[in-house]
């Protein structure tokens, strides 16, 4: 049973509540926190970008198990919260990486590419007919020599970081680099530290 005051107002994804909410918004975030964990983060020779590629049944081929995606040759994404949201995302960003290079005869910058894909996200507020986009993603890559990380979520916001995670496992992962990260360290030690996440024991398989 819904609240009073939250009835109607989480109907349509253009009408904000009275205490400044867009409800269809934090439902898409609902999404994502009920994701499998991907962690990212720079070191000294590049980014690394790590999933949890959640077996569910011994008769799924793992292989099968999308999460982690190359967008052009300096770039990657992992994703968090609906696989089919992301895919959508992730051609999108093919597509615009691709103009860049007939256009300009040059790979497309990553920060650029990223805002392309926020502003994307965010008109799927805006507009009635459709919602949000039920998936995080985490676009790492390298421009001009530079390694960056950014982190987009369903409302378009884009953040960026050293080293970060989401989906279920945000909290643990945030906790550990808060805590151990370095940006010095090498591509071994980038790998080491974002598998150590303090989520609960379980079975998981890590690419």
């Amino acid at each position: 049973m819904q609240p009073q005051y939250q009835m109607g107002y989480d109907r349509a994804i253009t009408v904000f509540s009275p205490d400044g909410r867009l409800y269809q918004v934090e439902y898409a975030r609902e999404a994502v926190k009920r994701g499998t964990t991907a962690v990212g983060l720079k070191c000294s020779e590049g980014v690394v970008l790590i999933v949890d590629k959640r077996v569910t049944s011994r008769l799924l081929e793992p292989v099968s198990i999308e999460k982690i995606f190359k967008i052009d040759m300096h770039i990657g994404v992992a994703s968090s919260g609906l696989v089919g949201d992301a895919r959508a995302l992730v051609d999108r960003a093919r597509v615009e990486s691709q103009i860049n290079r007939v256009s300009y005869n040059e790979p497309i910058n990553v920060e650029i590419l990223a805002k392309k894909l926020c502003d994307h996200m965010q008109t799927y507020t805006q507009f009635g007919g459709a919602r949000p986009y039920g998936t995080a993603l985490l676009i790492a890559g390298v421009s001009d020599g530079e390694a960056r990380l950014f982190e987009t979520d369903p409302s378009g916001t884009l953040l960026e970081y050293k080293a970060t995670g989401i989906g279920t496992g945000r909290p643990a992962v945030m906790k550990v680099f808060e805590e151990e990260y370095q940006e010095e360290a090498d591509f071994a030690g980038a790998i080491k530290l974002g598998i150590k996440l303090s989520t609960p024991p379980r079975k998981a398989s890590w690419t």
